[in-house]
């Protein structure tokens, strides 16, 4: 009697404890075993898909050759097949390289080369296990990559060419027309013509971190196929300390998620540093990998590492369980994002910064400065109230609900533990700025309220016609401005030691800037006044002086440009078109805060 085929499942117990940051390494593991099955589902119907497509392996042998050897490795090593296709870029690759058969298109490189690239794949997996073998595999610029292993590089005209790998008794050479390159004995070494993939190892034998540094796989980007971009010695170096140091923070502050991030990501793809900025990401495809920006010190390296990890957990849960109804209506406000995001994109950042809030927390128990207790505070407070948001939607299932649910359980406490009150009161600035900048940007008031508001002024009326409340509008994901980040940087910058030393540094940033993070709030007001007499339309002169005023105390104007500075900028636009004399926009926000609610 046939056997029942086995599916992964998720168990609710594995469910719940991922909701509530309380995994362990063999719930990874079972995750990554999810993967690795997806993985080889994916390659298989690729390379189906390959076949019926005219040329689709151009010069390299056909799909058969292939198949053999794929088959010779799981004959010999299933672990060293699992190695190949566990590897993160195989997913970036099979997700990249079916969108490109399904639309009948090439990509970065023609299409046989990137079909191709399952030539080497098997080429690296016929290595790992040991086997004397010959195959054909792509060769872009010179660049033969061996997944998972590293890259040969081959004098070559063109630019995109073939290259044989061939090996017998452990010993492996790959080679053209113009060269040949042999492999070192230990893969990770580089020798002439090969580059090996770098590691970073940290920590003891029970709580160990083994990420690879991977500049070479052509599939490790985030969009588009890359040539290699190789570290140097120094910079390989420098990233190696970060992450070492970066482990040692998540031993010492949160030795619950150290144990789950080591065991969830293998793989960074290292990026310049971007100043005063810390930039990330990932994608589903590629689980257990993650795109970072070298960042100033481990600690930031650090809550990157969770962040990203965030990412990838989640990633694996929802290719197992529908959290949500397929809707790409950019719509809900996110404090970490400039535009409206659909309800996935939201939820990822949530469950994303839920992670870092937790370090932040066990950074502020473990550390106490001030730095840690202020990314803390913002974290938990921005966090928690986009969960509170989003757990509002329809489009969440059941399971959706479920697994914010565990969020909020353990969120929701932190809201009320203590932290230095100038740091709420920091983080709280902070919050207000970034909403308010949002609402100038992607909020387009009625244009019948804006029409009766301006004639309501021009008719020297003491109030506006109507109560304003700051009710939700549809958001429109088209920007009316720009938004600079520069007074997040400030705010941070205050809280660490000398930082606020570099603050004429920060791009963007101005004296009124400085002040208001500095919390000379009259100064600020000032500085912003003169900023609007130059430029009215500027958004964040405007949420700045709505931001100076607040600091000051209760103020109408203070409430018109937080809570609807869109409205009073829209007003004022038709003012300077129609009236003969203009308001200034504080004049006008006054008017129009005394019937606004927050």
């Amino acid at each position: 009697m046939p056997q029942p085929t086995a599916f992964h499942r998720l168990p609710w117990s594995d469910f719940d404890s991922f909701a509530r940051l309380t995994g362990d390494a063999t719930m990874i593991d079972r995750l990554r075993g999810a993967e690795l099955s997806r993985r080889k589902l994916l390659v298989h119907a690729l390379l189906e898909a390959a076949v019926k497509t005219p040329a689709a392996f151009g010069p390299l042998p056909p799909l058969e050759a292939v198949w053999d050897l794929l088959t010779r490795v799981e004959t010999v090593s299933p672990a060293a097949l699992d190695r190949a296709f566990a590897h993160p870029y195989t997913g970036s690759w099979a997700g990249y390289t079916t969108r490109l058969l399904n639309d009948g298109v090439d990509g970065a490189c023609p299409l046989w080369m990137h079909v191709g690239h399952v030539h080497a794949l098997a080429a690296a997996a016929a290595i790992t296990a040991d086997l004397d073998f010959e195959i054909s595999v792509p060769l872009w610029e010179g660049n033969a990559i061996l997944p998972s292993l590293g890259t040969a590089r081959l004098h070559a005209p063109e630019q995109f060419s073939t290259a044989e790998v061939r090996g017998r008794r452990g010993r492996y050479a790959i080679s053209n027309e113009h060269g040949e390159v042999w492999l070192p004995t230990a893969l990770e070494a580089d020798s002439p013509g090969w580059w090996g993939l770098r590691t970073c190892r940290s920590g003891s034998e029970a709580a160990r971190l083994l990420v690879t540094l991977d500049d070479l796989d052509p599939y490790r980007g985030l969009h588009e196929p890359l040539l290699p971009e190789r570290l140097e010695s120094t910079d390989a170096a420098e990233w190696r300390r970060l992450l070492r140091g970066a482990h040692e923070l998540l031993l010492d502050a949160t030795p619950e998620l150290a144990d789950v991030v080591a065991a969830g990501l293998g793989a960074v793809v290292p990026k310049p540093n971007v100043p005063f900025q810390n930039p990330s990401a990932s994608t589903g495809e590629a689980f257990g990998s993650a795109v970072i920006g070298l960042p100033v010190d481990a600690a930031d390296l650090a809550a990157t590492l969770v962040h990203e990890f965030q990412h990838i957990v989640l990633g694996g849960i929802l290719h197992l369980a529908q959290l949500y109804e397929p809707d790409r209506t950019e719509r809900i406000y996110v404090p970490w994002r400039d535009d409206p995001r659909p309800l996935s994109g939201a939820l990822q950042g949530v469950y994303a910064f839920f992670g870092v809030t937790a370090f932040w927390r066990g950074m502020a128990r473990f550390h106490g400065s001030r730095q840690a207790f202020f990314e803390f505070a913002h974290w938990r407070g921005q966090t928690w109230r986009t969960l509170v948001a989003v757990r509002r939607d329809a489009t969440l299932t059941e399971a959706g609900q479920r697994f914010l649910a565990g969020v909020a359980e353990v969120l929701g406490p932190w809201q009320q533990e203590r932290v230095p009150q100038d740091v709420v009161d920091l983080a709280g600035l902070l919050a207000s700025d970034h909403r308010a900048g949002w609402r100038l940007r992607h909020l387009r008031p009625d244009p019948a309220v804006v029409a009766a508001t301006t004639d309501a002024w021009l008719a020297g009326r003491a109030r506006p016609p109507v109560v304003l409340t700051s009710a939700d509008l549809p958001p429109t994901p088209v920007p009316d401005g720009p938004w600079p980040r520069c007074r997040a940087t400030l705010a941070r910058l205050s809280t660490s030691d000398g930082g606020q030393d570099l603050w004429h540094a920060v791009p963007g940033a101005t004296d009124a800037d400085f002040a208001l993070t500095s919390s000379r709030f009259s100064d600020a007001a000032r500085g912003y006044r003169a900023e609007l007499r130059a430029e009215p339309d500027r958004p964040a002169s405007l949420v700045g002086l709505g931001l100076a005023l607040s600091g000051s105390g209760p103020n109408p104007a203070a409430r018109a440009l937080l809570h609807r500075p869109e409205l009073v900028r829209a007003v004022h636009r038709e003012l300077r078109r129609t009236a003969r004399d203009v308001p200034t926009p504080e004049k006008l926000a006054w008017w129009l805060g005394q019937l606004v609610s927050g």
